[in-house]
């Protein structure tokens, strides 16, 4: 079981940066320092790969490359492969400080990366060589689906333009790998990057106390490079487009479902593996993390499917996951790991049962709680010790908004009766308070609930496109003051481990 503990919730694209997006440079540095300050032990960020489809860190090309534009450009000019001028040159002058403007980085980002890379020499470049080497099980693949996608106009994996290449035969492959080869090796340097950095940067805030939480989403995109390189695995049509999707069915939430979009597994095809490719996946993001969160936890147990064809996810069924067969090959192949089970949403009995023989700890989330008329999982007095408890998550609203705006004036006296002691405090600080306090061995919270923001701070609004994943917290947030705030609370309940 974990110890009693705490932490803060915050993607690295959320942290500050004078390049228009979070990276893994000065300021993910001195937010470890800001977290080591006040007193906590985790640091939970969000999907670390590539990110596709409308920017979202659930919806990435590869299950193992991790995302370009957290390389730190000013960590590149110290090792002279970019120069002050060209980083000046790339960024917008008029950017915001609160925002991730998604298009600019589209359009000067990647050419700056291209300068980098014409400047590699022969120290660098056996040094990615050897760490090509040591990736090649899954980088081969990613740098050339990559390299190909960039041949084919961005194009999704089912409209490229050569069916051949589509289905893999070994002889396009190799002539393709020829003819954009400088390409490849382009896509294999910016993951040499990211991972040189991402292991600094891991070490810095584990030798400073601070362990990450990372997480590995229940699915992968469907135009990725594992669906391109492991088309077995996955219900798909000959083109490699999905034929059945995953999504969630009619609930109180929305009448139409969620249709997601991305293919589900043939289970039956993992298990009959020893589910090899699980196991791959799970040892390559405990190589990233210290802890890490499983997505959609319901899912293993049962997973609502939707032929790909259907525009809304009513017309769907459920279908059996893997359950503890999964859990007990990723135990008896790795060893007891440190999973948390993201168990939020509509369970069932047989969730709850599959949580609990797997003894991870469930989630619960305070802004959950609010409702007048009931007395829910979701308030602190309730969470159970083996939980992993927050304020809000990335896809919900903020503890402010959530009171301010969306409860309807009973659920809102509630809430100020359950919460404040006093209507002089921020209403944030309120919540954490009570978060920490609770029984559970894990309180987290986010940067949006420590300090108080409201609406304008949201950082994902689920079965939305567009807008999402681009709140940044600025830089003079994350001060003294603020972290003393925060140690005392960590403190006075208990929850401050001191480092080893």
């Amino acid at each position: 079981m974990f110890e009693r503990a705490s932490g803060v919730l915050m993607h690295l694209t959320s942290l500050p940066s004078p390049h228009g997006i979070g990276s893994m440079g000065k300021d993910a540095y001195d937010f470890v320092d800001f977290l080591a300050a006040a007193g906590q032990k985790y640091w939970q960020v969000l999907p670390l790969g590539h990110i596709g489809f409308g920017e979202s860190p659930y919806q990435c090309y590869s299950a193992a490359a991790g995302n370009p534009y957290l390389i730190d450009l000013d960590l590149l000019q110290k090792a002279g492969l970019l120069t002050a001028d060209e980083i000046r040159a790339a960024d917008d002058p008029k950017a915001s400080p609160d925002r991730v403007d998604y298009d600019h980085l589209r359009q000067t980002r990647w050419p700056l990366l291209r300068q980098a890379f014409s400047r590699v020499d022969a120290g660098l470049q056996s040094k990615i060589d050897a760490f090509a080497v040591d990736r090649a099980e899954w980088l081969d693949d990613y740098a050339l689906f990559m390299a190909l996608k960039d041949h084919f106009g961005g194009r999704a994996l089912w409209d490229w333009d050569d069916p051949d290449v589509i289905s893999r035969d070994p002889a396009s492959m190799m002539a393709y790998r020829a003819q954009l080869i400088d390409d490849v090796n382009f896509y294999t340097f910016l993951q040499y990057l990211f991972f040189e950095q991402w292991s600094a940067l891991r070490a810095y805030a584990n030798a400073h106390g601070v362990q990450v939480i990372g997480d590995i989403p229940i699915y992968v995109s469907p135009d990725s490079c594992d669906v391109w390189a492991h088309p077995e695995l996955f219900k798909l049509e000959p083109d490699r487009s999905p034929s059945k999707v995953a999504g969630v069915p009619p609930d109180y939430y929305s009448a139409t479902g969620q249709l997601w979009g991305n293919p589900v597994y043939d289970w039956k095809y993992h298990e009959a593996t020893g589910y090899a490719w699980w196991l791959w996946r799970v040892k390559t993001n405990m190589a990233l993390f210290d802890v890490v969160r499983l997505d959609h936890f319901r899912g293993f147990e049962s997973y609502w499917e939707v032929d790909a064809g259907e525009e809304t996810a009513i017309n769907g069924a459920w279908r059996r996951g893997p359950g503890m067969k999964l859990f007990r090959a990723i135990e008896g192949a790795l060893g007891k790991l440190p999973f948390i089970a993201e168990d939020l949403g509509v369970q069932t009995d047989k969730v709850r049962a599959l949580l609990k023989a797997s003894g991870y700890p469930g989630m619960r989330v305070l802004i959950f709680g609010f409702d007048a008329h009931g007395d829910n999982d979701h308030l602190p007095h309730n969470y159970a010790e083996n939980s992993i408890v927050y304020t809000s998550t990335h896809d919900s609203q903020s503890v402010c908004e959530q009171v301010m705006d969306i409860c309807n004036e009973e659920e809102r006296q509630f809430a100020y009766r359950y919460l404040r002691s006093s209507m002089a405090e921020a209403l944030g600080w309120s919540a954490i308070k009570s978060v920490f306090a609770s029984p559970a061995r894990i309180a987290m919270t986010t940067m949006q609930d420590i300090l108080s923001l409201g609406a304008d701070a949201r950082m994902n609004i689920p079965a939305t496109v567009g807008g999402n994943w681009g709140w940044r917290v600025r830089r003079e947030a994350m001060n003294p003051q603020v972290s003393a705030m925060l140690r005392e609370i960590t403190e006075t309940y208990k929850r401050y481990q001191k480092p080893e």
